[in-house]
């Protein structure tokens, strides 16, 4: 499951519309759906998504041998 699938999914569950989840992250709704679109964020973007879905960001480099974080 790509990361756009997962935002929506959040917001599914969160009960957040993309209008409104495009307005905490201070961007425009068109300008958001173009993001999901292309699953292209920037770090600090998630941030923001993350912030406004009551959550925080955790990025990892999982051992694609063992399927566990590394380090």
């Amino acid at each position: 499951m790509d990361l756009a699938e997962n935002i929506k999914i959040i917001c599914i569950k969160r009960k957040i519309s993309m209008t409104e989840l495009a307005e905490k992250t201070g961007q425009s709704q068109p300008n958001l759906a173009n993001k999901l679109k292309r699953n292209d964020f920037k770090n600090s973007e998630l941030e923001k998504i993350a912030a406004a879905l009551d959550s925080h960001l955790e990025i990892k480099f999982i051992d694609n041998a063992t399927n566990q974080p590394i380090i």
